[in-house]
């Protein structure tokens, strides 16, 4: 297999992007519906202690371990617009998703409570999970894309456990902040801080439990494309049009 040093200009065909990066927003498009339901998880730690966390818990990990996949197989400037391509399909689910709520409904229709009881976030959530959605997708790609160069590209599970311990930890500080923070609807009434490290631990340890899955799949892909890109000069500026103006300077 060919190492590709890759820019910002370095581009080509990838027979499997697509499906990956659909799999990609389909994961944060249901973490982000199923969220609405606080689950028991107290089983994984042994019953410890009470452990409650949404439901997109089962989930939303695997947008992170996927985000890996892109970064190491294609590389940052791929990964990013991947990141952004989902940030907008899950944008336009949650304004379909809103729209539908404030149409009024036919007068047979008796559910409009249940509708907005399950399908209904307030907006102090939505922004909260998109904000955190788009700082911790982009450390997590960040972290993993300089390990790659500091590592030469070996010891693969430095990378991922690494910017996932970087990616989420962001994630769920900020989101669980915007969240909750000044409210009394953490579960249990528990600290608000203990709420995110729970919450950042758990999505750790999945990323951990992953990693022989991860290696397989990313050393699958890259045979699969015949390319192992390396990032060298690429821009790491989240926002792909200020890249485009530098460049163009």
């Amino acid at each position: 297999m060919t190492q590709t040093m890759m820019t910002e200009s370095g581009e080509r065909h990838f027979r499997y992007l697509m499906p990956v990066a659909v799999m990609f927003a389909g994961a944060l498009i249901v973490s982000n519906i199923i969220a609405i339901k606080i689950v028991d998880i107290s089983g994984l730690v042994g019953g410890a202690f009470d452990y409650f966390q949404p439901a997109a818990i089962i989930i939303f990990p695997v947008s992170y371990i996927i985000g890996d996949i892109l970064t190491e197989v294609y590389g940052y400037s791929v990964a990013r617009r991947v990141i952004w391509s989902g940030f907008f399909a899950n944008a336009l689910v949650v304004l379909a998703i809103f729209v539908a709520q404030e149409i009024p409904s036919a007068p047979f229709w008796a559910d409009q409570e249940a509708y907005e009881t399950i399908l209904g976030q307030t907006w102090r959530i939505v922004g909260g999970s998109f904000l955190a959605f788009l700082v911790g997708e982009f450390a997590n790609s960040y972290v993993l894309a300089r390990l790659k160069r500091v590592t030469q590209g070996r010891f693969l599970w430095t990378r991922t456990i690494g910017s996932t311990i970087v990616g989420q930890g962001i994630d769920s500080a900020v989101f669980l902040t915007i969240a909750f923070f000044g409210t009394t609807t953490i579960p249990n009434g528990e600290a608000l801080w203990a709420f995110v490290w729970r919450a950042w631990l758990i999505k750790t340890v999945y990323e951990v439990i992953a990693t022989p899955l991860t290696y397989l799949v990313v050393n699958t892909m890259k045979r699969l494309e015949g390319v192992d890109v390396y990032d060298t000069d690429t821009d790491f500026n989240p926002i792909p049009i200020l890249s485009a103006l530098r460049r163009g300077r």
